[in-house]
Order: structure tokens, then C-alpha cells, then sequence
């Protein structure tokens, strides 16, 4: 079978067959993986960083991680939860590296809904002033991206990703009630700030651009060939 036809086996196949052949040295089933889960990995990446550079390192490093480990993947969790949580660790680790201010992973769920009203407020022109979806959806994410650290990673695997509670719960490694809570205050915080437009633009947030999409794929084969594409049930593999 050509890689073409084989390419296209693998788009009909299920998480769970993708990373048994993953784990047998499948290099299109690991492209087909890659593509399905890219967006939803940036879009989480990003929601911790803030930074789409950033955010694309996050995702190939985790992708590395998740090839040499995924022989290890016994199913027991879903594939894109597992993903996910990679992608959260190394983002966290990222960010408490460059971050010099240890408070800004304080937990702010006690924080007054005025100070929640004064974080949401808007820099930019309003929705009533914004002609074309692009722009609104340009206006959310601004608005997102002003969501304090701990509201913001969970709105967008709710809202976003739509993500449910308890799998959010255990990507993010907090209890399901705080999950709520969360969520309830970031969605109150974008209200005020957006209005009647909240949920206008939520499909195209953080938009997953097909040149973005072949830069992650692409980046993540080179790095894996410049590392001799080393099998990922080989001992030495690291595991996330």
C-alpha cells in the first residue's frame, strides 16, 4: 500500500488504532494523529503561554514525548485526554520557567466580581463595532487572552475545546467543583466585557491555520529524524 492510500486508511481509523500503529513504527499513522489532534493541543498550549511561537514548541515537544511513549498507552484514558495532559505539563513547566513572579499561578477563585468586571473589561472597540466575524473573533480572543492564567486554561478546554468536567478535571489535575467554579467566573468575566457576543465567534477562536498545522507536523518528523526516529517502544524512550 502507498503512502497516499495509506494516509487515507488512517483517516477512518479510531484514536486506539492510530496508537497501536503508532507504536509499531507507523510514520503516516503518527501524521494522521498529528493532524487530528493538532488544534485542540495548540489551542491548549496556547491557553497556558499566551504566545503562538511558544505554544507551537509545546505542542512538537509533547508530540516527541508521546511517540516515545506511546507502546506505553494501554487506553485507559482517552487518547486526546492523554495528549492534553502532556501538552499542559510542559506548558506549566515552560511558562514557571520564564515566568519571575511565582503569584501568578495564585489561585484567584475567591477574586470579587469587581476585580473580575476590571480583568474583563475591553481595550478595543466593542462588539456593536466590529463589521465582520473575523474581527469578532479577533475581539474574543483578546478577551480571553486577558483571562487570569487559572480561568483562562479552563475556558478553553470547556468553552472552547468543549472538554467535560471531569475530563478537564483531570487534565488540569484540580477537583471537578473547582473545574465549575472556574468556568462559571470566566464566562461571567467575558459576558461583561463582550456583552451579548460571548458565544458569537467560539467555533473560530484561535483559528488552526493549515500552514500552522504542516509547520507542527513537519517540525515534529525533522526533530524525530534528526534523532534517528528512534522507535517509540525502545526502552530508553522518555515517558511524559
Amino acid at each position: 500500500m502507498n503512502s497516499s492510500s495509506n494516509l487515507a486508511t488512517h483517516r477512518q481509523s479510531t484514536d486506539i488504532d492510530l496508537a497501536q500503529s503508532v507504536a509499531a513504527g507507523d510514520h503516516d499513522a503518527f501524521r494522521t494523529l498529528m493532524r487530528r489532534h493538532n488544534q485542540t493541543l495548540y489551542r491548549t498550549a496556547r491557553s497556558v503561554l499566551r504566545n503562538d511561537g511558544e505554544a507551537e514548541d509545546v505542542v512538537q515537544e509533547a508530540y516527541i514525548l508521546a511517540y516515545r511513549s506511546m507502546g506505553n498507552f494501554r487506553g485507559e484514558a482517552k487518547l486526546s485526554t492523554w495528549l492534553i495532559r502532556i501538552v499542559v505539563n510542559l506548558a506549566i513547566r515552560r511558562k514557571q520557567r520564564q515566568s519571575r513572579d511565582d503569584a501568578m499561578f495564585a489561585d484567584i477563585s475567591n477574586a470579587s466580581d469587581e476585580e473580575a468586571q476590571d480583568m474583563g473589561e475591553s481595550h478595543s472597540r466593542s462588539p456593536e463595532d466590529a463589521a465582520s466575524s473575523g474581527e469578532l473573533r479577533q475581539l474574543l480572543e483578546a478577551h480571553i487572552d486577558r483571562l487570569p492564567d487559572l480561568y483562562r486554561e479552563v475556558f478553553v478546554l470547556r468553552g472552547v475545546e468543549e472538554l467535560n468536567v471531569e475530563e478537564t478535571a483531570e487534565v488540569l489535575g484540580i477537583p471537578e467543583a473547582t473545574v465549575r467554579t472556574r468556568f462559571f467566573r470566566a464566562r461571567h468575566v467575558l459576558r461583561e466585557g463582550l456583552a451579548k457576543d460571548i458565544d458569537f465567534a467560539l467555533g473560530d477562536a484561535f483559528s488552526f491555520a493549515g500552514d500552522r498545522c504542516d509547520r507542527i507536523v513537519a517540525g515534529v518528523l525533522d526533530r524525530l529524524q534528526q534523532q534517528g526516529f528512534e522507535h517509540p517502544c525502545s526502552p530508553t524512550g522518555e515517558t511524559p
